[in-house]
């Protein structure tokens, strides 16, 4: 794809031709970097997770040897500085995320686990000693990582967590139950959030400690290609040591949310982008009436709006990602962009399936599963709900949430 730059260069002056993948031209805003990180995670994808994905989804399967390889490729917890992370910039992140999700949002959701969800709260708040410990085992994939807020209970509403940690002796005690926890069945080490008499405080909970066990969630016809568990914490004794130190109160968990949100943001894009090429590519081979499904009116009509919200949503993302590597993004930021990008892909996927008809309920296409996928990125990370309200908080200085 010719850049703005290589056109000058030619001194040309005249526009390229149009590409329905990037009809605004966004790789031209792009640095030679971010497009290095963008084109070696798109071609990982397309040798290693495209030619399995149908097989891990249907059967339910997370390909745990991946974690390796995405450690290889510098891609866990690739927005943090030392200790074995990449440093790269937020757009950078944000566009392996998008080029994950075109995969499929399991791998985008395990890579924003583990970097924004598991690493993020140790390099943050840890201590020296907790971040030599983890982060390097981590960033390398050999050690995966959970991230345990949300319970049964209390989803939308932490702060009324039940799970609890008392002070016993010079030991804390753990008790209380963790829903809908991404990779808690593979991950070696849990950061489990509890009520002290402190307030909400961070715990460190390998795998293996005496209380701690973890069941996997079956039967989920969403995000099927990824680990989804219960965590269980029965009077789970842990050192002092295990505690976060740098943080008490729910900030700590919801400054970890809105940058796993970020990279959704960028990854339903993804998931966008590729029910929108499938639906291209269809309608422009499928013959009905005698020619191509595609130069029928209502069916471009159908094409032209998901372009149009392709592109605002991947220039949207930018935009926050420009403003997040220049310290100016708030979380509220984050949360127009979560709301927009996640609805108006799932829009996408549900106008692509009716371009490939009956052939759009099948694993022979992706479109069925970004959708089913999706409608999970929807209210995961905060429901579209929630991040209205939040908007609506920010724009009338009024809370609604109680």
């Amino acid at each position: 794809m010719a850049t703005t730059e290589a056109r000058r260069a030619a001194g040309t002056g005249s526009p390229a031709a149009l590409d329905p993948l990037d009809f605004l031209d966004v790789d031209a805003l792009l640095s030679d970097e971010e497009r290095m990180i963008r084109d070696a995670t798109r071609g990982w994808v397309r040798d290693r997770i495209l030619p399995g994905i149908e097989g891990w989804f249907d059967r339910g399967e997370f390909p745990t040897e991946v974690a390796g390889e995405l450690g290889q490729l510098g891609l866990l917890g690739m927005h943090l500085t030392g200790y074995g992370c990449a440093g790269t910039n937020a757009v950078s992140y944000g566009l392996a995320c998008m080029e994950l999700e075109a995969g499929d949002s399991g791998f985008r959701s395990f890579v924003s686990v583990q970097g924004s969800l598991a690493m993020f709260p140790i390099w943050k708040f840890g201590s020296e000693e907790q971040k030599q410990e983890w982060l390097p085992r981590m960033a390398a994939g050999e050690v995966i990582g959970c991230f345990g807020l949300t319970e049964p209970d209390f989803g939308s509403d932490p702060s009324n967590m039940r799970t609890a940690a008392r002070r016993e002796g010079p030991d804390w005690v753990l008790n209380g139950t963790k829903m809908w926890i991404t990779s808690g069945g593979i991950a070696g080490l849990a950061v489990v959030w509890a009520r002290t008499d402190e307030g909400i405080r961070g715990f460190l909970v390998p795998r293996g400690t005496p209380g701690f066990s973890t069941k996997d969630i079956e039967r989920k016809l969403s995000l099927r290609a990824s680990v989804t568990s219960e965590l269980v914490l029965e009077d789970c004794r842990l050192p002092e040591e295990a505690v976060l130190p740098g943080v008490t109160g729910l900030k700590g968990p919801l400054s970890c949310l809105s940058e796993a949100r970020y990279g959704i943001v960028w990854g339903a894009m993804g998931a966008a982008r590729s029910c929108y090429q499938t639906a291209l590519e269809y309608a422009k081979s499928r013959v009905q009436f005698g020619k191509p499904i595609g130069g029928f009116q209502l069916t471009q009509e159908k094409l032209a709006d998901m372009l149009v919200e392709l592109n605002k949503g991947v220039l949207l993302a930018l935009h926050l990602g420009r403003m997040k590597d220049e310290g100016r993004v708030r979380p509220e930021h984050v949360s127009l962009g979560k709301l927009n990008n996640v609805r108006e892909a799932l829009a996408i996927a549900r106008q692509a399936r009716t371009i490939l008809g009956a052939n759009g309920i099948t694993l022979e296409y992706p479109v069925i599963r970004h959708m089913n996928n999706l409608e999970s990125v929807l209210t995961y990370e905060g429901t579209s709900e929630i991040h209205t309200l939040i908007l609506g908080q920010a724009i009338t200085g009024l809370a609604a949430f109680d």
